[in-house]
Protein backbone atom coordinates (compact mmCIF):
# COMPACT_ATOMS: atom_id res chain seq x y z
CA UNK A 1 0.00 0.00 0.00
CA UNK A 2 1.08 3.35 -1.33
CA UNK A 3 2.08 5.77 1.88
CA UNK A 4 -0.03 8.87 1.94
CA UNK A 5 1.47 12.06 1.29
CA UNK A 6 2.72 13.65 4.49
CA UNK A 7 0.64 16.90 5.03
CA UNK A 8 -2.46 15.12 3.88
CA UNK A 9 -1.24 12.82 7.23
CA UNK A 10 -0.82 15.79 9.35
CA UNK A 11 -4.07 17.61 8.04
CA UNK A 12 -5.61 14.29 9.15
CA UNK A 13 -3.80 13.77 12.62
CA UNK A 14 -4.95 17.31 13.47
CA UNK A 15 -8.32 16.11 12.25
CA UNK A 16 -8.61 12.87 14.55
CA UNK A 17 -7.25 14.88 17.21
CA UNK A 18 -9.91 17.50 17.53
CA UNK A 19 -12.30 15.02 16.93
CA UNK A 20 -11.96 13.20 20.19
CA UNK A 21 -10.17 13.70 23.92
CA UNK A 22 -7.56 11.29 23.48
CA UNK A 23 -5.72 9.63 20.60
CA UNK A 24 -3.39 7.11 20.92
CA UNK A 25 -0.18 6.89 18.73
CA UNK A 26 -1.16 2.83 18.17
CA UNK A 27 -4.33 4.21 16.87
CA UNK A 28 -2.80 6.88 14.61
CA UNK A 29 -0.49 4.23 13.11
CA UNK A 30 -3.27 1.43 12.22
CA UNK A 31 -5.18 4.48 11.14
CA UNK A 32 -2.67 6.17 8.78
CA UNK A 33 -0.97 2.41 8.10
CA UNK A 34 2.53 3.85 9.38
CA UNK A 35 4.77 2.86 12.43
CA UNK A 36 4.50 4.17 15.80
CA UNK A 37 7.55 5.81 15.47
CA UNK A 38 6.56 7.73 12.34
CA UNK A 39 3.65 9.10 14.56
CA UNK A 40 5.92 10.26 17.19
CA UNK A 41 7.94 12.23 14.76
CA UNK A 42 4.33 13.66 13.11
CA UNK A 43 3.52 14.51 16.64
CA UNK A 44 7.04 16.79 17.59
CA UNK A 45 6.22 18.29 14.35
CA UNK A 46 2.90 20.15 14.44
CA UNK A 47 3.98 20.73 17.89
CA UNK A 48 6.73 22.99 16.66
CA UNK A 49 4.38 24.04 13.97
CA UNK A 50 2.41 25.59 16.98
CA UNK A 51 -0.30 22.98 17.35
CA UNK A 52 -0.87 22.70 21.32
CA UNK A 53 -0.69 19.09 21.60
CA UNK A 54 -0.82 17.50 25.13
CA UNK A 55 0.66 14.26 25.87
CA UNK A 56 -0.62 12.32 28.54
CA UNK A 57 1.71 9.58 29.82
CA UNK A 58 0.74 6.03 28.51
CA UNK A 59 -2.84 7.48 28.13
CA UNK A 60 -2.09 9.78 24.20
CA UNK A 61 -2.51 13.06 22.69
CA UNK A 62 -5.18 15.48 22.88
CA UNK A 63 -5.48 19.30 21.79
CA UNK A 64 -5.87 21.63 24.34
CA UNK A 65 -9.23 22.63 25.41
CA UNK A 66 -10.17 26.23 23.32
CA UNK A 67 -7.67 25.68 20.98
CA UNK A 68 -10.31 24.87 18.09
CA UNK A 69 -13.19 27.74 18.03
CA UNK A 70 -15.85 26.11 16.33
CA UNK A 71 -18.03 27.80 13.93
CA UNK A 72 -21.06 25.81 14.40
CA UNK A 73 -21.82 24.32 18.43
CA UNK A 74 -23.91 21.12 18.20
CA UNK A 75 -26.90 20.36 21.05
CA UNK A 76 -26.03 17.22 23.21
CA UNK A 77 -29.23 15.94 20.88
CA UNK A 78 -27.85 17.04 17.30
CA UNK A 79 -24.41 15.37 18.25
CA UNK A 80 -25.79 11.90 19.57
CA UNK A 81 -27.98 11.78 16.46
CA UNK A 82 -24.69 12.41 14.77
CA UNK A 83 -23.37 9.51 16.17
CA UNK A 84 -26.06 6.94 15.68
CA UNK A 85 -26.28 8.46 11.65
CA UNK A 86 -22.77 7.71 11.60
CA UNK A 87 -23.20 4.52 13.20
CA UNK A 88 -26.17 3.54 10.53
CA UNK A 89 -24.35 4.48 7.55
CA UNK A 90 -21.07 2.81 7.74
CA UNK A 91 -23.48 -0.63 7.97
CA UNK A 92 -24.24 -0.31 4.24
CA UNK A 93 -22.94 -2.54 1.47
CA UNK A 94 -20.86 -0.19 -0.48
CA UNK A 95 -16.84 0.69 -0.28
CA UNK A 96 -17.13 3.94 -1.53
CA UNK A 97 -20.16 5.30 1.08
CA UNK A 98 -18.76 4.13 3.92
CA UNK A 99 -15.22 5.37 3.69
CA UNK A 100 -16.22 9.01 3.04
CA UNK A 101 -18.80 8.48 5.66
CA UNK A 102 -16.45 8.00 8.18
CA UNK A 103 -14.02 10.88 6.93
CA UNK A 104 -16.58 13.22 6.58
CA UNK A 105 -18.09 12.86 10.15
CA UNK A 106 -14.97 12.54 11.70
CA UNK A 107 -14.06 16.09 10.25
CA UNK A 108 -17.91 17.10 11.88
CA UNK A 109 -17.12 15.63 15.24
CA UNK A 110 -13.93 17.64 15.41
CA UNK A 111 -15.87 20.95 16.06
CA UNK A 112 -17.45 19.32 18.98
CA UNK A 113 -17.15 21.36 21.99
CA UNK A 114 -14.21 19.66 24.00
CA UNK A 115 -16.78 18.56 26.54
CA UNK A 116 -18.82 16.70 23.99
CA UNK A 117 -16.02 14.74 22.94
CA UNK A 118 -15.47 11.72 25.50
CA UNK A 119 -19.18 11.59 25.20
CA UNK A 120 -19.46 11.06 21.35
CA UNK A 121 -16.55 8.80 21.94
CA UNK A 122 -18.78 6.79 24.54
CA UNK A 123 -21.73 6.58 22.64
CA UNK A 124 -20.00 5.31 19.26
CA UNK A 125 -18.99 2.16 21.14
CA UNK A 126 -22.58 2.07 22.71
CA UNK A 127 -24.29 1.86 19.39
CA UNK A 128 -25.02 -0.98 17.74
CA UNK A 129 -27.05 -2.02 14.37
CA UNK A 130 -27.09 -5.31 12.86
CA UNK A 131 -27.32 -6.36 9.70
CA UNK A 132 -24.20 -6.23 6.88
CA UNK A 133 -20.48 -6.88 8.79
CA UNK A 134 -18.52 -3.68 8.13
CA UNK A 135 -16.01 -5.52 6.57
CA UNK A 136 -18.59 -7.83 3.77
CA UNK A 137 -18.96 -4.73 1.26
CA UNK A 138 -20.48 -5.81 -1.72
CA UNK A 139 -20.33 -2.49 -4.53
CA UNK A 140 -17.43 -0.20 -3.99
CA UNK A 141 -19.68 2.53 -7.06
CA UNK A 142 -21.80 4.50 -5.02
CA UNK A 143 -19.74 7.93 -4.76
CA UNK A 144 -18.85 7.54 -8.86
CA UNK A 145 -23.17 7.25 -9.05
CA UNK A 146 -23.88 10.17 -6.98
CA UNK A 147 -21.31 12.27 -9.07
CA UNK A 148 -22.94 11.45 -12.27
CA UNK A 149 -26.68 12.12 -11.10
CA UNK A 150 -25.48 15.84 -10.16
CA UNK A 151 -23.63 16.09 -13.08
CA UNK A 152 -26.08 14.50 -15.56
CA UNK A 153 -22.94 12.18 -16.67
CA UNK A 154 -23.63 8.96 -18.97
CA UNK A 155 -22.07 6.15 -17.45
CA UNK A 156 -20.81 2.45 -18.66
CA UNK A 157 -22.04 -0.27 -16.66
CA UNK A 158 -21.34 -4.14 -17.12
CA UNK A 159 -24.32 -5.54 -15.38
CA UNK A 160 -25.38 -9.06 -13.60
CA UNK A 161 -28.92 -9.52 -13.09
CA UNK A 162 -30.47 -11.76 -10.29
CA UNK A 163 -31.11 -14.42 -13.08
CA UNK A 164 -27.18 -14.14 -13.96
CA UNK A 165 -27.30 -12.39 -16.91
CA UNK A 166 -24.79 -10.17 -18.12
CA UNK A 167 -25.43 -7.07 -20.21
CA UNK A 168 -23.34 -3.69 -21.04
CA UNK A 169 -25.82 -1.01 -20.90
CA UNK A 170 -24.94 3.09 -21.35
CA UNK A 171 -27.41 4.63 -19.05
CA UNK A 172 -28.48 8.26 -17.61
CA UNK A 173 -28.51 7.91 -14.00
CA UNK A 174 -31.62 9.51 -12.51
CA UNK A 175 -32.12 8.89 -8.44
CA UNK A 176 -30.62 6.31 -5.75
CA UNK A 177 -33.23 4.81 -2.96
CA UNK A 178 -32.24 2.06 -0.66
CA UNK A 179 -34.98 -1.25 -0.24
CA UNK A 180 -34.29 -4.25 2.25
CA UNK A 181 -30.73 -3.48 2.75
CA UNK A 182 -29.89 -2.67 -0.93
CA UNK A 183 -29.18 0.41 -2.51
CA UNK A 184 -30.73 0.31 -6.56
CA UNK A 185 -30.11 2.81 -8.90
CA UNK A 186 -32.57 4.63 -11.11
CA UNK A 187 -31.88 5.49 -15.00
CA UNK A 188 -32.79 5.71 -18.45
CA UNK A 189 -31.14 3.12 -20.08
CA UNK A 190 -30.36 3.55 -23.58
CA UNK A 191 -30.49 -0.18 -24.37
CA UNK A 192 -34.08 -0.67 -22.98
CA UNK A 193 -34.83 2.97 -23.73
CA UNK A 194 -36.80 3.39 -21.05
CA UNK A 195 -36.51 3.88 -16.89
CA UNK A 196 -34.73 0.64 -14.84
CA UNK A 197 -33.23 0.41 -11.73
CA UNK A 198 -30.35 -1.81 -10.96
CA UNK A 199 -29.44 -2.75 -8.02
CA UNK A 200 -25.82 -0.87 -7.50
CA UNK A 201 -23.57 -4.56 -6.16
CA UNK A 202 -24.69 -6.19 -9.86
CA UNK A 203 -22.71 -3.45 -11.15
CA UNK A 204 -19.62 -5.15 -11.73
CA UNK A 205 -17.78 -2.22 -13.48
CA UNK A 206 -18.39 1.27 -13.92
CA UNK A 207 -17.45 3.35 -16.42
CA UNK A 208 -18.18 7.75 -16.47
CA UNK A 209 -18.01 8.43 -19.91
CA UNK A 210 -17.42 11.66 -21.70
CA UNK A 211 -20.58 12.68 -23.13
CA UNK A 212 -23.36 14.27 -20.90
CA UNK A 213 -27.33 14.14 -20.94
CA UNK A 214 -30.48 16.52 -21.10
CA UNK A 215 -32.65 16.15 -17.41
CA UNK A 216 -35.29 14.15 -17.74
CA UNK A 217 -39.00 15.13 -16.88
CA UNK A 218 -39.27 12.73 -14.01
CA UNK A 219 -39.27 12.84 -10.48
CA UNK A 220 -39.36 10.04 -7.76
CA UNK A 221 -43.00 10.15 -7.07
CA UNK A 222 -43.95 10.00 -11.23
CA UNK A 223 -41.14 7.08 -10.87
CA UNK A 224 -43.01 4.96 -8.36
CA UNK A 225 -46.51 5.51 -9.52
CA UNK A 226 -45.41 4.50 -13.27
CA UNK A 227 -42.86 1.93 -12.95
CA UNK A 228 -42.40 0.35 -9.85
CA UNK A 229 -45.96 -0.54 -10.08
CA UNK A 230 -45.59 -2.38 -13.23
CA UNK A 231 -42.19 -3.86 -11.59
CA UNK A 232 -40.09 -3.22 -15.00
CA UNK A 233 -37.07 -5.15 -14.86
CA UNK A 234 -33.72 -4.47 -16.10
Amino acid sequence: MEEEPRLSRLTAIITQLQSKRLVTATYLAKKHDVSVRTIYRDIRALEKSGIPIITEEGKGYSIMEGYHLPPVLFTEDEANALITAEQLLIKNKDKSLSENVSSAIEKIKSILRYSQKGNADLLTNRVYFGGNNNQEKTSDNLMQIQSAIIHFQVIKIEYYSSEKKQTTRNIEPFAIYSTNGNFLLIAFCRLRNDFRNFRIDFIKTLVPQNETFTKHNMTMQKYFEDYIQNKKHP
